[in-house]
């Protein structure tokens, strides 16, 4: 069987279809996160006073952002699980969202005097926010991995950077909770960068677990 006719009957398998799969990614990501925020639990918590903050400016805007990014990538990640999946409306949403923290940043920057720029940039844990992102993006990347082998990709790697966006964003959105950092500067550069290095991660893995 040729390659274009194999992914049309994937395509038309109801085993592979719209709503399985979706289904099944829900099912995979609900233990990911579960484990996720027992970890959370035990070892972080909410910032004290979060409720009180919360609606700040910069504090809803780090929360926020992160879920946003979340709610783009399950139908990114699902689109690039299929094999006539396309997901370049969602990589213009994905775009947009890289420019609302791009003027984010850019409006720190103007309102902010020049000698806070590096203190806002490094706030006081990048570094603990290095580790704790990828560490709670780690079970949901597992389920959705897992889950998005009942697809077809045609790039793996592809959809595996796409879990890997789909479970950053919501350890970054988890995390933010409880981190006292609030500058979009902070939010641009450490928070893209572990979310980054979990697509990477999720890219490697796709590679090998989600070919077909």
């Amino acid at each position: 069987m040729k390659t274009d006719d194999l992914i049309r009957v994937l395509a038309a398998d109801p085993e592979v279809g719209r709503t399985p799969l979706a289904l099944a990614l829900v099912y995979g990501l609900l233990p990911g996160i579960a484990v996720s925020l027992v970890l959370y639990a035990l070892l972080l918590g909410p910032r004290p006073h979060l409720l009180e903050l919360v609606m700040e400016p910069r504090i809803l805007f780090k929360i926020v952002y992160p879920l946003a990014l979340f709610a783009c990538a399950a139908p990114l990640a699902l689109q690039l699980a299929r094999p006539t999946g396309d997901p370049r409306p969602l990589l213009s949403v994905l775009l947009l969202l890289l420019l609302v923290l791009a003027a984010a940043v850019a409006a720190e920057l103007v309102v902010l005097p020049h000698e806070l720029w590096r203190v806002r940039l490094l706030g006081h844990n990048a570094l603990f926010c290095m580790v704790v992102i990828p560490s709670l993006a780690a079970a949901p990347l597992v389920g959705a991995l897992v889950a998005l082998q009942r697809g077809a990709p045609t790039n793996p790697t592809l959809a595996g950077a796409g879990a890997g966006l789909l479970a950053g964003a919501f350890a970054a959105g988890l995390y933010a909770t409880h981190c006292p950092d609030d500058s979009p500067l902070f939010v641009a550069t450490w928070y893209v960068l572990t979310i980054l290095i979990v697509m990477s991660g999720g890219a490697i893995a796709g590679s090998r677990f989600l070919r077909w």
